[in-house]
């Protein structure tokens, strides 16, 4: 996802500093290059060697250490594609603000012309400070990027607001930022359907699978960094920031899918429908009585794949069908694709549990109408998602694949 990104993280002097070294992990897995300037309170929460260790790169601390006769705070400026503060002190983010350059790291802010990200991490009573809150909003107002802190248990022993925001949303707002300039889907809408299906019995019961609704996220997760348009229809529980429309059955499913497709370009049905849902649901909870057995009624549940491969009647939608089979899985996924008529087919081995329901990795085959199979060896779903979506946009011959 960062493959050749230059991240320059800056950390300050706050307790949250030690979280930081989880973050270059995070930046370093998806293959950026990570440099790391810190204030020299910084270090009192987090040594420097650790963070040479894990950046790979030497740690700059001190004002003017010349390297090839350039000031290193221009140096770092022009090498980093943006700029992550975190944490961002009261102190740091009321310097920047009022243009004082006391110390490398202000000193880059100074100089820095991309994208600079803050990640506040404080006291509450400081994050709600007047003069903190204006300067902040001055930065804000200049362009700056904010991840604005949570509601937690601080350090200094109270439940307020000020604690670092989750790496993960520092994270995503990181990726969104670097790819915003390169974003192949723009203009494009990617609709995927994540979650297994419920069909009640009555109100305690229901028939429902296995899926965790990981890989469909995934997908969508990535679509919108790619800077697709993006609708989840799921039936789980997510915030995101992009549209997603909460289901709980097949049928419910078939009604959000219809009322998207006439403007999508990209289907992902990654959803795991059910094949059937009971003919007549109780109202009440049905008692067990004193037989040994118990018959359901069930009708099938509507082909939703077959349904929008149906109604397609021009080149798009693209339609991109899910196979989770057990056994025989190319045999099997090159049939479906057949009897269904979408235009490719992602088939996963759901026996295995390394890469089964509810894993974070996966090992899937891309095959297209042609019956043409790609395999993609195994590797965490958000990897998937990319391989995946690299690959059906290359070949569907309106999108270039992400790299």
């Amino acid at each position: 996802m960062l493959n050749g990104k230059n991240i320059l993280i800056g950390i300050t002097g706050g307790i949250a500093a030690y979280k930081i070294c989880e973050l270059i992990r995070m930046y370093k897995r998806e293959n950026a290059n990570v440099k790391v300037v810190c204030t020299p309170n910084a270090l009192n929460f987090v040594t420097k060697l650790t963070l040479q260790t894990l950046s790979q790169n030497n740690v700059a601390v001190e004002q003017f250490e010349i390297t090839d006769f350039k000031p290193e705070h221009i140096s770092y400026a022009d090498e980093a594609d943006v700029f992550v503060i975190a944490p961002a002190t009261a102190n740091t983010i009321s310097k920047i603000s009022n243009g004082i350059a006391d110390n490398l790291l202000t000193s880059i802010a100074a100089a820095f012309k991309k994208p600079i990200i803050l990640a506040p991490a404080m006291n509450t009573n400081m994050w709600n400070n007047p003069f903190v809150q204006e300067n902040l909003q001055k930065l804000l107002n200049h362009g700056f990027i904010s991840v604005s802190p949570e509601s937690g248990y601080l350090a200094c022993g109270v439940n307020g607001e000020g604690r670092l925001a989750s790496l993960d949303k520092i994270f995503d707002r990181t990726v969104e930022v670097l790819l915003d300039a390169d974003k192949p889907l723009k203009g494009k809408k990617v609709v995927v359907t994540a979650g297994g299906t419920v069909e009640d019995i009555d109100p305690v019961r229901f028939i429902s699978n296995y899926s965790s609704g990981k890989m469909g996220i995934a997908l969508a997760d990535e679509a919108f960094f790619q800077g697709a348009d993006v609708v989840l229809i799921t039936t789980k529980e997510v915030q995101k920031p992009y549209k997603t429309v909460k289901i709980k059955s097949a049928l419910e499913m078939q009604t959000a899918l219809t009322e998207e497709f006439d403007t999508s370009d990209y289907i992902f049905m990654a959803a795991a429908v059910a094949d059937f849902r009971v003919k007549d649901f109780s109202l009440n909870k049905i008692k067990k009585g004193d037989s040994d057995t118990m018959t359901l009624d069930l009708v099938k549940n509507p082909d939703i794949l077959q349904y929008l491969c149906n109604k397609k009647t021009t080149d798009k939608p693209i339609i991109v069908g899910f196979c989770a089979e057990t056994e025989n899985l190319i045999e099997n996924a090159k049939t479906k694709i057949q009897k269904k008529g979408c235009d490719f087919i992602v088939a996963n081995d759901v026996s295995r549990k390394d890469i089964g329901f509810s894993s974070d990795e996966n090992e899937v085959y891309v095959i297209d109408k042609n019956l043409e199979a790609k395999k993609f060896e195994k590797q965490p779903k958000t990897a998937i998602a990319r391989e995946i979506i690299g690959e059906i946009y290359a070949k569907s011959g309106n999108l270039c694949a992400h790299k």
